[in-house]
Parts: C-alpha cells; sequence; structure tokens
C-alpha cells in the first residue's frame, strides 16, 4: 500500500500533471474573460443597435407548441461575438510575438510519405520543397519567391 501511494504522488505531483492542471485554471478563467467582454460589452453594442438586450422574446407558435427561435439567435449572435473576441486577442497576442500559436497536427509528404507538420514547407525526411496546408504570415514571403522561381 505504502509502494502504491508513493507512485500516486509523484504521479499527481509530476510536472505533466501539473501543467495540465495549470493550463486547465488559466484556461477556465481566460474563457471567463472572453465571455465577459462579449457578453458584458460586445452584446450590449447589439442591445443599443436593436433596442433590447436579447432576442429571447421572439417565438413562434405551431399547434399549441413555442419554437423559440430567439434565444437561439441570442446564443448564436453571443456565439459570434465570442469567436471574434477570441480571434482578436489571438492575433493581438501573435503581433506581439506572445504564445505559441503554430498550427497544429501533421500530413504526409507527397514525396515520401513520411508526416510532417501541417505548416512545414520543407520535408524533414526527404528535404523536398513541399506547400504547407496552413499558411504562417512569416513564411509567404519564402512561397512567393518559390513560385516566382518555379521551384516546387
Amino acid at each position: 500500500m505504502r509502494q502504491m501511494w508513493k507512485e500516486f504522488r509523484a504521479f499527481a505531483m509530476g510536472g505533466n500533471m501539473l501543467d495540465l492542471a495549470l493550463g486547465f485554471i488559466i484556461g477556465a478563467a481566460f474563457a471567463a474573460l472572453v465571455e465577459s467582454l462579449a457578453s458584458n460589452v460586445l452584446m450590449q453594442f447589439v442591445a443599443a443597435i436593436f433596442g433590447k438586450p436579447d432576442f429571447t422574446e421572439l417565438v413562434v407558435t405551431v399547434n399549441d407548441a413555442e419554437i423559440k427561435y430567439g434565444a437561439f439567435l441570442t446564443d448564436f449572435v453571443g456565439f459570434l461575438l465570442m469567436a471574434l473576441v477570441l480571434f482578436g486577442i489571438v492575433k493581438v497576442l501573435k503581433k506581439a510575438g506572445l504564445g505559441n500559436f503554430r498550427a497544429q497536427g501533421q500530413r504526409e509528404c507527397p514525396f515520401c510519405k513520411e508526416f510532417v507538420s501541417v505548416d512545414a514547407l520543407k520535408c524533414r525526411h526527404c528535404t523536398a520543397d513541399i506547400d504547407p496546408d496552413q499558411v504562417e504570415e512569416e513564411d509567404l514571403e519564402i512561397l512567393e519567391a518559390r513560385r516566382r522561381t518555379g521551384e516546387h
């Protein structure tokens, strides 16, 4: 039993578990901040434009059943505003050079069939020039020069 407790303690206090816990806590706080900005600031602009804080009162009655399309519309606008806020924050952080916003995932190299990053410009296995699935702004110059010279 004592050995099992030591193993559990090493697992729970290990670097990966603490990193995961801290990331979850910071992510939850960040999500609350983004949601607050979207609902308490941007949604209020929508309310000022349309004269209503939300659209939940919009309903259609069909055979004594209320279809609450206004509630869906309110949630949809809220989602769009939250996505817009998140997009803006990521763009600002990326422009400021903060955070790691590299593309995630892999794909197959069309030449050697080994897996490379989705934003790779050159295969690390066969060294062939490849077109990335997701283009980063800093790579646009390289791709444009490659197209001008007819390389690929």
